[in-house]
């Protein structure tokens, strides 16, 4: 089936709202969206329009049994200033998982990548070239039946629009265990990108910020033991040459930018390992002096370290002063991002100026 995507510009503008030295993340909105409603078994064409409210029912499906996902990809300048996407078809790919998971219609994923480069074309005057600067994308999909009663929504709309953003972290992360709390459970959601799945996390994630950490750093919800992601992003761990992640599985995000990671980790040549790690590992490493680093990875984090782990009521600190890996891998990765460094992976796409909407 063929699309085409039909263009409404905005008659006004707001790039005057928009300070390239002080970007807060989520708090400005480009000027343009993508809307496109799926009704009667398929998906309409879709629509760039001018950004601003949509119309809620309040029956709406969505709002009362949750069937919405999204996703998160940014939109680099590169020393050309060619605006350029990083791995949008991996986004694509994974909405779709996320969709198969939440009963909700698959989005075709080459339209999927289509709307991300018609929107970042006509909204490119957005994205900054400060160093860590970025267009972030957020492409999202939800139920718009009208009636109440538990079940699959016959109609959906699907939604992208972007956001400038700046670095999500100004400092090293501050991370805290919770051995009470989980985020997901095996036979879960944990790996679908559904809006449920980050409404579970607020109440624990708000009690760790109260005590003066970043983010929950979850463990597994069978054995309370195992570590698995962050509210935000996935985590790794050194000991010398080698690197430890949690193995995927349906209770963990399959991160993009953990991927690319574990891609240039490798070419570095580290072996990384995706396995099981525990709390006593890593309280066992850093007693014994050979957790040399922890960070983590996400789209909208990128690459951080962690400087502590809060575990029951134990500080564990780690040593930022030595060479980081953490740092190494993120230099590259954004080299490759702003088209600095070659792209022998074909992680990035440029978006070509006045670019048809139809294909």
């Amino acid at each position: 089936m063929s699309f085409q995507i039909s263009i409404n510009k905005t008659k006004q503008s707001r790039i005057n709202e928009f300070n390239p030295e002080k970007i807060e993340f989520g708090k400005l909105f480009t000027d343009h969206m993508v809307v496109c409603d799926y009704k009667d078994g398929k998906w309409g064409n879709p629509e760039i329009v001018p950004f601003g409210d949509i119309p809620i029912p309040p029956g709406l499906s969505a709002l009362h049994y949750g069937q919405s996902i999204f996703e998160g990809l940014k939109v680099f300048k590169s020393q050309n200033n060619d605006a350029v996407v990083f791995r949008a078809e991996q986004n694509a790919a994974r909405f779709n998982k996320s969709a198969h998971r939440m009963a909700m219609p698959e989005f075709p994923e080459d339209l999927f990548v289509q709307c991300v480069h018609a929107l970042v074309d006509i909204d490119r005057a957005w994205i900054s070239s400060a160093d860590g600067a970025s267009l972030y994308i957020r492409p999202f999909m939800f139920a718009t039946d009208w009636t109440l009663g538990i079940k699959v929504s016959e109609t959906y709309k699907f939604m992208m629009y972007g956001c400038p953003a700046g670095l999500y972290y100004s400092h090293p992360v501050k991370v805290y265990i919770d051995r009470y709390h989980v985020r997901s459970v095996r036979g879960g959601v944990g790996a679908a990108k559904c809006a449920g799945n980050y409404a579970a996390s607020l109440y624990p994630a708000k009690v760790a910020k109260e005590r003066g950490f970043d983010q929950n750093l979850w463990i597994d919800a069978v054995e309370l033991k195992y570590l698995e992601e962050t509210g935000t992003s996935n985590v790794f761990l050194r000991k010398g040459n080698t690197i430890y992640t949690p193995a995927l599985s349906d209770s963990i995000l399959a991160g993009i930018t953990r991927d690319s990671v574990i891609h240039l980790l490798k070419d570095m040549g580290y072996e990384v390992i995706e396995g099981s790690i525990s709390i006593d590992d890593l309280i066992q490493w850093h007693t014994e002096g050979s957790l040399d680093e922890m960070f983590v990875t996400g789209t909208a984090v990128s690459v951080a370290n962690i400087q502590l782990v809060g575990i029951d009521d134990k500080i564990y600190k780690l040593d930022l002063t030595k060479e980081l890996v953490a740092e190494k891998v993120k230099t590259e990765l954004n080299n490759i991002r702003t088209l600095k460094s070659p792209d022998k992976y074909g992680w990035t796409k440029i978006v070509q100026p006045n670019q048809s909407a139809q294909f």
